[in-house]
């Protein structure tokens, strides 16, 4: 079992310097979500946009990168698409939950060295508990095998799942997730599918996990057709909070639950873990609740 963040209660956080390492993440809500719960704190917090597509950087520059931003001051950093499995050969030392499931979201730099830790697991558990906690979650079908796909499966393995199918266009990186969660849990069925339509099939629910759906990346992951009215559709997207493949699968009659709260959750462990002070959850999702309203107001 993959316990949560450990707070270092002791670490001071009078000041702290953070920030998102991504690919196509100019519209994220990480900043504003990290530095309106440190003001909330009575904390001081800047938190940075360190976009791959801006910045001209790719995986290979990664070992200069981490450095670089450990010798400005940097206090952790969040990496999300498509770094998450990339960055771990650069860590000094990683948490369990970055062990277990092959990825990392969070880093943290520490008297010198870089640790790797994956809040993204429990915060997608925990929302999908509060938006689809009712549901018949026995099978559930997984569209994407990266760093986010690895931690949705395992919360969804977590939660009681029987049966977890993955399917992702690279073969192999399907095969491997399935191999790696299968053997975490070995009462579950877990395994990879060659089309979409084999991995929807007969499931309760689909998690999509793929980047396809983004602003950035704009588009549908698979046929909506592929979908029935009694299953749930779960998308890890926060920007569109409501995308093409949502909106299909509502207008199919299927239950949905957007990335928002999966955002916000996954925000508050590593803010937990970058500044040793645990936030309020419940405070940060209806900011982010309120922000989302008056984005879509404007």
């Amino acid at each position: 079992m993959i316990h949560q963040p450990v707070i270092d209660a002791g670490r001071p956080v009078a000041s702290i310097l953070c920030g998102l390492v991504g690919q196509g993440i100019a519209g994220s809500r990480s900043p504003e979500m990290h530095e309106r719960e440190a003001r909330a704190l009575g904390l001081t917090m800047v938190y940075r946009i360190l976009d791959a597509e801006v910045m001209g950087y790719d995986a290979t520059a990664l070992p200069r990168l981490l450095p670089m931003l450990r010798t400005m001051g940097f206090d952790g950093v969040n990496v999300t698409h498509p770094f998450k499995q990339a960055v771990i050969p650069l860590l000094d030392s990683l948490s369990d939950a970055a062990k277990a499931l092959g990825a990392v979201n969070t880093v943290l730099f520490r008297d010198g060295k870089a640790h790797g830790d994956n809040t993204d697991w429990s915060g997608y558990r925990a929302h999908f508990l509060a938006g689809l906690g009712d549901r018949q979650r026995d099978k559930v079908a997984l569209i994407g095998a990266g760093g986010a796909a690895a931690a949705v499966g395992y919360a969804h393995l977590d939660l009681g799942a029987t049966q977890l199918t993955i399917f992702d266009p690279a073969a192999d990186r399907a095969a491997a997730l399935a191999d790696r969660l299968g053997r975490l849990f070995p009462m579950a069925q877990v395994q990879a599918a060659t089309t979409t339509a084999e991995a929807i099939s007969g499931a309760d629910g689909v998690v999509q996990t793929s980047p396809i759906g983004m602003e950035s990346h704009p588009g549908l992951p698979f046929d909506p057709d592929l979908l029935h009215p009694n299953q749930w559709v779960s998308d890890i997207i926060y920007f569109p909070l409501q995308t093409a493949l949502l909106a299909a699968a509502e207008a199919k009659g299927c239950a949905t639950l957007n990335g928002g709260g999966m955002a916000v959750m996954q925000a508050a462990h590593a803010f937990a873990l970058f500044t040793g002070v645990e936030p309020d959850s419940q405070r940060m999702l209806a900011d982010f609740a309120r922000a989302t309203e008056r984005r879509a107001a404007a």
